[in-house]
Parts: structure tokens; C-alpha cells; sequence
């Protein structure tokens, strides 16, 4: 502390004793400088007495008013809160001693008003459920203590920890390296991979391996750049995949995988029973199968046969190992942690003894197969000799399989697929994004180098025909016995297998609790319980597979499938390196997305390499699962890389389009569809039940986008969260009714505050609506609706001024739904030019199902009987050059003395004519009275008169024109004309009057004004 002038200054609490009264004692603060973050402890406010600011009401002190961290002698201090300041002026501090106390005082006082910040919440980034709900009046009590947790006896919830309390879980070695390598180097090394050597030769066989680990090294690398960014769940490659590409290539691919899995742990425990019985024969419950050896060669005696398993053995002994293996897996992944070391350390004592054995070949074994390590056994081994073999793999003329480059591919792949097996323990793993990407490339390449030395090692030991006829060379080379050896593969076999039937039930559990296909719900499994029904579903797969009994013949299926996942992974990275999306941070820097573009055409490569059969038959398998996911499947938003995909291609298409103008043939409705313009409907309906139906019938099949707006009255504070319940509930609405739109609800001051701003700001670039749809207003006369007069003039005003085409719909309970047959015609009254627009909407009506038995007709509103037949040719050489099929009819406005038979055929007359008239009229000077008395007895300035001749005319017009549409168009499914503007200087219930006898007795009709521009033409 800097100021002198307090003698007691930085004494710490226990040296002060009596100098200090128990009130200044309440005023200090424990400040620990241990932390970056010089945590405070709450204290009371400062004594106004002592010159400091007067303190806010609280409760009494308690043992929550001082909180103290955990103690640190030697960077503890006890600092004063506040003091009587020294030199002040008329009692007020001096600058830098306000600075000072507001320093040792500061806490996070400015952010305890926001209702939106809870200090208390930061638990929950930590992965932690935040403590009781926050209290700002208890923000004097609140103290932060960074990077250690709350003390548990600490019952104030007054410290926070931003670091997660985890419970014990894997590292990189136990939790992925281990699982990896053990999957990895598993039976096909053991079993087959001499074999291999032997029919490939040595420079094909590099080339297999190299092509195979090159396709996994780029998986990996894509697998390490998804999972290190951002923490992972249960479920593995089904995880990254799902979150990147969506639910539905997710689970699809998420099957295929756990279909995968589950038939690898019958490929492991096939190798583990046919190495038991080559070893011990006498075990067989059958017969073995011999099998001649037909050698290239001339020799000298007899050939000895080539004794093989039984087929019935194989399946017999490998489902009861199937069987004991899933009863380990029921116990849980505790035994599994417990018994995986036991299974791997064989596995690397028996590969260090193959290779002992193989240095020491020449000395001690005198079989003339094996040659010792020479160069002249590797030359010779060096090209390739496909040919035929059993079903066992012993060479013979007259063998049913064929082996070539291909065929080995699909056989040695699986003994590169166990990369997944650390990300499959995901959940159970202490820090994913270090642990996964370490561990996996690190499996990924000591295997890679053990396949590449071991390739080199075979090669140059033994001779081709020991090489294909020797199943279990490595036994035979082994040193110093075989069984060693022996043991050490059945053990490893059995390993792999336990990790393939560990993760596959998990991987299914973890896609049924996403709960995204309901059939997957039985195989749900809370976290931190074994999934026992996937286990057991898992268990029926594998011991299907083990039926079969033929190894070779499994292999290509479990590769198809990890392929597939595979392709999967690089795709998901690929799209998100693409997208480049801010979420997007891996803390694997060592990634682009050419690689990953690489590794999934390597990976698609590879399956139509292996079989062009089995490729197609995984594809349509995983089609299907996709199209069973998209229709019967519950959506899911995970923020996947085609969501993103989706609005990158929206921005861009959208700045493509930029703000000039639309051309006419690119001319598509964006209907903005007022949904409760005239508050008639309950509050808990967010939308007339037929608006929907008339919006799909503005677009052409379903094509467009619609948008549905609402307007709450109200102050936006209070009605926010109502505004976004009735939004959601607007949405169900547009979804249930299958119309392609969005749902808008905001609150205004009034209505027409609401759509006025609306009309300004709704949509973007070219995506704005463009026309206007709402239902006419038929209550307008109703004392509580008497401001919708002056708001539906105001409405079509602001669209005109705004340059948005109007739709009134009249007869909106009538319309007919989606497959409601309507006969007759739609008639069209263009009196105006309206670029178009009602032309066509009556081919988007008639493009819909109900309306596709009606026929247009166009009726032209001319002055005079001489414009007709010129009017009709110039309507008719017009809808010729659009491709619009309408029959064109020519309407004159003849006065009512020469038209007089034309009333009276309307069945009202001119009588009836004349009393409608009359009584507008009436109406119309009873409420000019009323609003002059009103205006008079509130001292108001009164409206401008009205030119009553005008209004006559107005009146007249409509009533005309009413009157040709009941004569011309008494069976119309729908009539169309155009919507008058409304008159300058006339008051809007006047314009109300003009409507209300325009749409008198038309059950259907829709009034249509355009804007300035033209939405059809003429040319190609």
C-alpha cells in the first residue's frame, strides 16, 4: 500500500489486535496474489462516516459475509476496505485514493445487473450444472476463485471453478494405442500375411501394404483434425460423422460400422479356433479335410497332404468362444481394462519371438522350406505367382478361388482396421483431443513399419512353397518352440476380438440414445451402464458370421464396411475444412483438405479394387439405411457440415444475386402472409387453417418460399418470450400444413407499426417478399375492430410506397384444401396493368391439383363498345406470345338506361342497385357526423370534407363492376380483379364502402394489385 498516511496499512488482521475496533475489521478484505486474478473476498460497503460512499441495504453480518480462500501464508494480506481519507476536500476523496479503494474493491459488480450473465453459470463451460439460481441482491457475497473448485464444506455457492472435476478415465496408452495396435496387428498377420507374401511377392506385397496403410495414415489424420475439435461422446466415428454430415449419414454409416465390428470378432475368433486346431488336431470333434498338394516342381516320393480344420470344428468351437467372450463383455469395461494387458503382452512376445526365430532360421531348423534370412530366397520371392487355391488356401489346379492383386487386397485390409478402436472408447477416454490423434498415428505407424519389416523378413526366410503351404509359418519359425507361439496368437486373436465385441454394442447404444431411428430404441443405454441388449444383438451377429466358418470369406464384407466408415471420416473432414466455419478449430494443426479429398478417394478406390459386387451391394445397403433414417427417423439439428454447406451456398447465391433486378422469366411469389391481421382468431391459433393452402397455390409445385408473419400488440420487453412461444407454435403450424416457409412473429406498438416495419426490413437482397396476402376484412364494421378501416388503407399505402404487389383474399373459409376437385372457371378482370401478376397467378392456380379441371377466362374492362374488338385482338396476340391458354371476353361499361336488362338478369335489378347504393351513402354520412361530433367535444381539429361527388362515382364503379363479375361469373371456382387503389383525400371508411359493394355475394374472389415491374414476358 502506497498511502502513508494510515499507520495501519498492510498490518496483517492477527498483528492489529486492539487497534482495530470489530467494525473496521468487517471492512477488510482478503485479496489472494497466488492467482493471476487477485480474488477478493466480499466485504460490507464502506462506513459513510469515513468519508467512503454510504453502503447498500443488506442483512445483518453472518458467516457469509467474509469468504475466505484457501490460505497461502506467504502472498496473504490483509488490505483495508475503506478508511477515512486524509486531505480530502469538503470530505470527498482525492482522485487517486477513489482509484485505489475502487481497485481494491473490484469485483464484477457491473456485470450482476445483466439477467442474461449468471457469474455462477461459468460452471457449466466447465461441464459442470450451475449451482443455485443467481441472486443479484446477493452479489456482495460473491467471490471468484479461478482454476480450483469450491470447497464442498463451502455451502454459500460463492466460488466458481472453470476447471472440470473428472473421475478416472483412460490415457493415451491404455485408452487408444493399446486397443489400436491390439485390433491392428491381429490374426491375418499371424495366419495370413506369409501367405500373402508368398502368392504376391515381395515388391506387390509392399505395394499392397503401402496402399492399404496410406489409405488409413490419411484417416487418421482426418479422424485426429474431427475429434480435436471440440470434446467427443460415446460412439467413435459414428460421433465425428454424425456432427459432420448430419443424423442421417450418421447412423447409416453408424450401422454399416457396428456391422463392421460385430463381423470382425467373427473374423478374430475364427483365427483363434483354426490356430487352436492346427495346433492341437486331436481337439477336432471331426473329421479334418485334406487336402493334395499339386506342386510345380518335380520331387522326388510321395507329396504329403495338407491336413486343414473341419468346417464343423471351426463352427462349433467358434461359437462357444463367442459366447464366453460376450460374458467378459457383460462384466463390464473394468475386466476388459483388466484383462486387455494380458491378451497384448502375448501379442508382443510372440512377435519378438518370429523375428528371433527368423534370425536364427538357418542354425537351428532343417525343414529345406526354410532358407535362413538370404538374398537369394527374397529374389526369388520377389514377382508374384497368383494362382488358384482351396477354400482352405492351399494352391491346387483345380481350386474355386482365383487370387489376384485385388483379392489379397480385400483379404489383408482388415489387418489395418482397427484405427477406430480408441476413438470407439471415446467416452471413456481422460482428454480425447490429445489422446486420439497420438495414440491412433502412433499405432497406425509401428504397424505400418512391422508390416514393411515383416514383408522384407518372410520373404527372405523361406521359400514360395513354404510360404503357401505353411498357414502358421510364424509358429514355424518361432523360437524357441511353436506353441510359444501359438499361445501368443490365440491369445491375441481372442484380444482383438474382445475389443471388437467391446466397442460394437457401444457404438449401437450410442446411436440408439440419440434416439434418431425409434426400432434402435430397445439397445439404449444410460451412460456409465454396459449396453447388455446391444451385446447380446452383437453376439447373434458374430456367431452368424462364425457359422459360416470361412474365413476368407468374411474378411471382404468386414472391409467393404470399414472402408466405408473410413470414407466417411475423410469425407466429414474434407466438408469442414471446405466450409471453414468459425467452429471450426482442431488443435491437430497437421491437416488439409486434399488429404482428406485423397483418403476417400483411396478409400472408394480400394473398395471397387477389392469388388465392384461387394462395393455396390455396401452402397445400397447404406443408401437404404439412409432413406429409412430420412423417413422414418426424428430430425436432429447437430450443426452438421451440410447445414453449414447449406448457408454458405444461401450467402453466396445471395450475393450473386445482389440487389438489382429480378428479371421476369427468374421471377418467383414470396408471398409475406399476414396471418392474424385483424385479431378474429383465439390466441392459441397462430394462423387461419386455409392460408396455408392458398400460399402453396402461389407457388409453382411447392417451389418458393413463403413467409408467415404476426404482429403482437404490446411493449416488446414484456411480450418476448410469448413472441417466440407463438413463433414455435407458427412454425408446427407451416410444417404440419407441408408448406415451404418461415414463421415471423414480432411485437409492435400497434399493427401498423408492426407492418410497417416489417414491410421495410423483412427478407434480404432479392429475398425479400414481394407480394402481400391477408384476408379481407368482412367484420370492419364492428364497433372493437372500428380502427381496421384505417389500418387496411394504411397497409396497402405502405405496400404500394414499398413497391410490394397486394392479395386480398375474400371467401377465405371456402377455399378448397389440397384435394378438394374444383370444376368450373377462373375469371380474370384486368382492368389495370399490373405487369402481369394476375396472369399469372391464375397459371399457378390452375398448376394445382383442385384447380387443374378449371379453365381461364379473361375478361377486359373496356369504356366504349368501339375499343372492344381492338382490345380483344391486342389481349389475345398477348396471352398467345406468354404460352397462356385463356378465353378472352370483352366487358363495356354501359350506363343503367341502356344496361337496364343486364341488372334486372342479375335477379336484383336496378331497384335493389340503387338501394345497395343508397344505403353506402347513409352509412358513409352517419360516420362523416359522428367522427364531427366526436372531433367537436374534444376541442379537435375536424377532418377535411370529403368531395361527395367523387364518392358517388366511387360508389357507382363498384357497384358496376360488382354487378358484371355476378352476371359473367356466377360459377367461378375463383374470380381474380384488380384491387382499386385507394382514393387521395377520402376517408378510409369511405374506401371500405367502395369494397364492401365490390365483394358483395362473390363467395371466392381475390383482389390483386401489382407493382412496377413486369413478373411475365413475352420473349424466350
Amino acid at each position: 500500500m502506497e498511502n502513508g498516511n494510515n499507520p495501519q496499512e498492510g498490518i496483517p488482521l492477527q498483528e492489529v489486535g486492539p487497534r482495530m475496533s470489530s467494525a473496521s475489521a468487517s471492512e477488510m478484505t482478503a485479496v489472494d496474489l497466488s492467482s493471476p486474478t487477485h480474488t477478493a473476498v466480499a466485504a460490507p460497503a464502506a462506513n459513510p462516516a469515513a468519508g467512503g460512499s454510504p453502503p447498500r441495504a443488506r442483512s445483518p453480518p453472518s458467516s457469509r459475509d467474509v469468504v475466505a480462500t484457501p490460505p497461502r501464508p506467504p502472498h496473504r494480506v490483509i488490505v483495508p476496505k475503506s478508511h477515512k481519507p486524509n486531505g480530502t476536500n469538503n470530505g470527498e476523496p482525492r482522485p487517486h485514493e477513489a482509484f485505489e479503494r475502487a481497485q481494491r474493491e473490484s469485483k464484477l459488480e457491473l456485470f450482476e445487473v445483466d439477467p442474461l450473465v449468471d457469474v455462477r453459470g461459468l460452471k457449466s463451460m466447465g461441464g459442470q450444472q450451475p449451482s443455485a439460481p443467481y441472486n443479484t441482491e446477493d452479489s456482495e457475497d460473491v467471490a471468484i476463485t479461478l482454476g480450483r473448485p469450491r470447497d464442498p464444506d463451502d455451502a454459500t455457492g460463492s466460488y466458481i471453478s472453470l476447471v472440470q472435476q473428472k473421475s478416472a478415465k483412460m490415457g493415451t496408452l491404455m485408452g487408444v494405442f493399446i486397443p489400436c495396435l491390439q485390433n491392428i496387428l491381429g490374426i491375418i498377420f499371424y495366419i495370413r500375411f506369409s501367405w500373402i507374401v508368398g502368392i504376391a511377392g515381395v515388391w506387390q506385397s509392399l505395394l499392397l501394404v503401402s496402399l492399404c496403410c496410406f489409405c488409413t495414415f490419411l484417416t487418421g489424420i482426418s479422424l485426429s483434425a474431427i475429434a480435436t475439435n471440440g470434446a467427443m461422446k460415446g460412439g467413435g466415428p459414428y460421433y465425428l460423422i454424425g456432427r459432420a454430415l448430419g443424423p442421417e449419414v450418421g447412423v447409416s454409416i453408424g450401422l454399416c460400422f457396428f456391422l463392421g465390428n460385430a463381423v470382425a470378432g467373427s473374423l478374430y475368433v475364427l483365427g483363434a479356433v483354426e490356430t487352436f486346431l492346427d495346433a492341437i488336431p486331436q481337439a477336432g470333434l471331426f473329421q479334418q479335410h485334406v487336402t493334395q498338394l499339386a506342386s510345380s516342381t518335380p520331387s522326388p516320393g510321395p507329396q504329403n497332404p495338407i491336413l486343414s480344420p473341419s468346417l464343423h470344428d471351426l463352427q462349433v468351437y467358434g461359437v462357444i468362444v463367442t459366447v464366453i467372450l460376450c460374458l467378459i463383455v457383460f462384466g463390464g469395461v473394468k475386466i476388459i481394462n483388466k484383462v486387455g494387458p494380458a491378451f497384448l503382452i502375448p501379442v508382443l512376445v510372440s512377435v519378438v519371438l518370429i523375428f528371433v526365430g527368423i534370425f536364427s532360421a538357418s542354425r537351428i531348423d532343417d525343414n529345406p522350406g526354410i532358407t535362413g534370412l538370404k538374398y537369394s530366397t527374397l529374389k526369388g520371392n520377389w514377382g508374384s505367382e497368383y494362382q488358384r487355391t482351396d477354400r482352405a488356401g492351399v494352391p491346387s489346379p483345380t481350386g474355386s478361388i482365383y487370387w489376384n492383386f485385388d483379392a489379397l487386397l480385400g483379404l489383408f485390409f482388415p489387418a489395418v482396421t482397427g484405427i477406430m478402436a480408441g476413438s470407439n472408447r471415446s467416452a471413456s477416454l481422460r482428454d480425447t483431443q490429445r489422446s486420439i490423434p497420438v495414440g491412433t498415428l502412433s499405432a497406425i505407424g509401428s504397424t505400418t513399419v512391422l508390416y514393411i519389416v515383416s514383408i522384407f523378413m518372410f520373404g527372405a526366410v523361406a521359400t514360395r512353397e513354404e510360404l503357401l503351404t505353411d498357414r502358421l509359418l510364424t509358429a514355424t519359425v518361432a523360437w524357441p518352440v511353436a506353441a510359444v507361439v501359438q499361445i501368443g496368437i490365440i491369445l491375441s486373436t481372442l484380444g482383438a476380438a474382445l475389443q471388437s465385441l467391446t466397442g460394437a454394442p457401444r457404438l449401437l447404444a450410442a446411436i440408439a440414445n440419440d434416439d434418431i431411428l425409434p426400432v434402435l430404441k430397445y439397445f439404449k443405454a444410460p451412460d456409465g451402464t454396459e449396453p447388455h441388449l446391444a451385446t447380446l444383438f452383437t453376439m447373434l451377429i458374430c456367431a452368424s458370421c462364425v457359422i459360416l466358418g470361412d474365413l476368407d470369406l468374411v474378411t471382404p464384407v468386414i472391409t467393404m464396411f470399414f472402408l466405408l466408415c473410413y470414407g466417411g471420416v475423410n469425407l466429414s473432414c474434407l466438408l469442414l475444412d471446405l466450409l471453414d466455419a468459425p467452429s471450426w478449430r482442431p488443435r491437430w494443426k497437421y491437416h488439409h483438405w486434399f488429404l482428406s479429398l485423397l483418403g476417400a478417394v483411396v478409400c472408394v478406390a480400394i473398395m471397387f479394387l477389392i469388388s465392384w459386387i461387394f462395393t455396390v451391394v455396401s452402397l445400397l445397403l447404406a443408401g437404404l439405411i439412409y432413406w429409412y433414417v430420412s423417413i422414418k427417423g426424428k430430425g436432429g439439428d447437430w450443426g452438421d457440415g451440410f447445414k453449414s454447406a447449406y448457408f454458405q451456398l444461401a450467402l453466396r447465391s445471395l450475393r450473386s444475386l445482389g440487389a438489382t433486378q429480378v428479371h421476369p422469366k427468374n421471377w418467383y411469389p414470396i408471398p409475406l402472409i399476414f396471418c392474424k391481421p385483424w385479431g378474429i382468431l383465439p390466441a392459441d391459433v397462430p394462423c387461419h387453417p386455409k392460408l396455408a393452402d392458398f400460399a402453396n397455390c402461389m407457388k409453382k409445385k411447392g417451389r418458393g418460399m413463403s413467409i408467415f408473419v404476426s404482429i403482437m400488440e404490446g411493449d416488446y420487453k414484456d411480450k418476448a418470450e410469448d413472441a417466440r412461444q407463438a413463433s414455435r407454435l407458427l412454425s408446427t403450424y407451416i410444417d404440419y400444413k407441408n408448406c415451404e416457409g418461415v414463421a415471423e412473429v414480432i411485437v409492435a406498438v400497434n399493427m401498423w407499426e408492426g407492418f410497417r416495419g416489417i414491410v421495410q426490413t423483412m427478407g434480404l437482397g432479392n429475398l425479400k417478399p414481394n407480394i402481400v396476402c391477408m384476408r379481407y376484412p368482412e367484420i370492419w364494421r364492428e364497433e372493437r375492430h372500428s380502427d381496421i378501416p384505417e389500418n387496411f388503407v394504411r397497409i396497402i399505402n405502405d405496400c404500394s410506397t414499398a413497391n410490394k404487389a397486394v392479395v386480398i383474399v375474400k371467401g377465405l373459409d371456402e377455399w378448397p384444401g389440397e384435394f378438394q376437385k374444383q370444376y368450373g372457371t377462373i375469371d380474370l378482370y384486368w382492368i389495370v396493368r399490373d405487369g402481369g401478376l394476375m396472369l399469372l397467378l391464375s397459371q399457378l392456380l390452375r398448376a394445382k391439383d383442385s384447380f387443374e379441371s378449371c379453365k381461364i377466362q379473361v375478361f377486359c374492362i373496356a369504356e366504349e363498345d368501339t375499343e372492344a374488338e381492338e382490345l380483344k385482338a391486342d389481349v389475345r396476340k398477348f396471352l398467345y406470345d406468354l404460352r397462356m391458354l385463356a378465353e378472352v371476353i370483352v366487358v363495356t361499361m354501359k350506363s343503367w338506361e341502356t344496361n337496364q336488362e343486364d341488372a334486372e338478369a342479375t335477379g336484383g335489378g336496378k331497384e335493389d342497385a340503387m338501394e345497395a347504393f343508397e344505403h353506402a351513402r347513409t352509412r358513409i354520412t352517419a360516420r362523416a357526423e359522428a367522427q364531427r361530433a366526436t372531433a367537436r367535444s374534444q376541442n379537435m381539429t375536424e377532418n377535411a370534407p370529403y368531395d361527395e361527388e367523387k364518392v358517388n362515382k366511387f360508389l357507382y364503379t363498384t357497384l358496376k363492376l360488382n354487378a358484371i363479375i355476378q352476371r359473367y361469373s356466377r360459377t367461378a371456382a375463383v374470380v381474380l380483379v384488380s384491387l382499386p387503389p385507394p382514393p387521395r383525400h377520402h376517408p378510409a371508411y369511405c374506401y371500405m364502402e367502395y369494397m364492401d359493394l365490390l365483394v358483395d355475394s362473390i363467395p371466392r374472389l381475390l383482389m390483386v394489385r401489382g407493382y412496377r415491374r413486369d413478373v411475365v414476358t413475352i420473349f424466350t
